[in-house]
């Protein structure tokens, strides 16, 4: 294999991961693919859920209210945390209809500096599994391709209602190793893939009184994975990495001392242009800042179609007595540009310094391979008392 086939085939297989491609030529609803026009970027795993409370909400978490998971939602929220430590430690089996040795792990812990400003380091690791790769009709050696990413992530509160964050990270996408690759157009050598990239987060939070109910209101937006393209091969072509915005609101509501629900709803949009199949070249030479801006107006279909590259989350959260919570979301893909559309549910237990959270998602079509992903989170909160 090639390394241009090589590299294409890892990426679309993980491109299968977070659009919930099942079929070759068609996507999961039997769309042909002259009429599917998905935004493809390197390292998506970057888009996936870590953490079972925002999964088992439809992957809504940019205004939910704070925990440790913070810093990959928006790192703003790391203003208003009053725990001293906390961590928190989460597991998915990813695909595991389709093989069984592939995962995705997710550590996050931060420490609360003074009263207003906590600071957070956080690790991403996705691993493939084994992977026999062959060349020119030979297979090689096997190989476990990896990807992390390292985070490191501080919020302010500026006032009593409104807190700014940034986070930085270091990314590293190893698909296939160095190899020696010889193909018609030169040899090349393929290689890691590294880069590093920044986030940005605002979050709001206001205190409301409606009739005799305690309300919260929160708003909050962040811009993640905003950094250098990503290469693959001494060949020097480069990747976009998956920046994205997020823009959501939670609003939640004390029933009574014990009892409180919160609405989440969320919306994203891929700040990355478009790229025909068969242009995929057409975008190599525009640099990220000239991609944010052409990825609001590139889209083939017009502005009709920009906003169908908009994702919504929406999710639900109950809980009784701040010790059992029960979740439920929706996630919705166009899909033109994915067509991802999947119900979530979880639970979730607090007792003292420790919990547990678990996510269950059910996707709308059958043999999906997203079907039946577990996403399982353990949380440590020590309040330094």
């Amino acid at each position: 294999m090639n390394h241009t086939m090589l590299r294409s085939t890892l990426l679309c297989f993980l491109l299968v991961a977070t659009s919930g491609l099942t079929v070759l030529g068609q996507n999961s609803i039997g769309q042909n693919v002259e009429n599917y026009r998905p935004i493809t970027t390197a390292v998506p795993v970057l888009l996936v859920a870590p953490d079972a409370r925002a999964a088992a909400m439809g992957d809504a978490g940019v205004a939910t209210s704070p925990d440790a998971n913070s810093p990959y939602w928006n790192p703003a929220k790391l203003g208003f945390l009053e725990s001293d430590f906390e961590a928190s430690l989460s597991y998915t089996p990813w695909l595991k209809e389709i093989v069984n040795d592939m995962y995705l792990a997710y550590l996050s812990g931060h420490k609360r500096l003074t009263p207003n400003s906590s600071i957070a380091v956080s690790l991403m690791y996705f691993d493939l599994g084994e992977i026999v790769f062959s060349q020119t009709g030979t297979d090689q050696q096997p190989f476990n391709p990896k990807e992390y990413a390292v985070s490191v992530s501080y919020g302010q509160k500026l006032s009593e209602n409104l807190s700014l964050g940034v986070g930085a990270r270091y990314i590293r996408s190893n698909l296939a190793g160095n190899t020696n690759v010889v193909n018609p157009s030169g040899n090349y050598e393929s290689q890691p893939g590294n880069s590093a990239a920044v986030d940005l987060g605002i979050y709001y939070t206001r205190d409301l009184s409606i009739g005799s109910k305690n309300v919260n209101l929160a708003l909050g937006g962040n811009i993640s994975n905003l950094g250098a393209k990503i290469s693959y091969s001494t060949a020097g072509r480069k990747d976009f990495l998956p920046t994205n915005l997020r823009l959501g609101t939670a609003l939640t509501m004390e029933m009574d001392p014990y009892n409180k629900i919160t609405l989440a709803i969320d919306g994203n949009k891929l700040l990355v242009p478009y790229s025909a199949p068969e242009d995929a070249s057409s975008n190599d030479q525009t640099n990220v800042f000239a991609g944010i801006f052409k990825s609001f107006n590139d889209a083939p279909g017009g502005a009709s179609e920009e906003f169908k590259e908009i994702t919504l989350s929406t999710g639900l959260e109950y809980w009784y007595d701040n010790t059992f919570a029960a979740r439920a979301g929706y996630f919705f893909e166009n899909e033109l540009k994915g067509g991802r559309k999947y119900l979530s549910m979880g639970l979730g237990i607090r007792y003292q310094q420790f919990g547990l959270d678990a996510a269950y998602l059910i996707p709308n079509e059958q043999n999906n391979p997203l079907s039946k992903t577990l996403r399982f989170s353990l949380h440590f909160k020590f309040d330094g008392q």
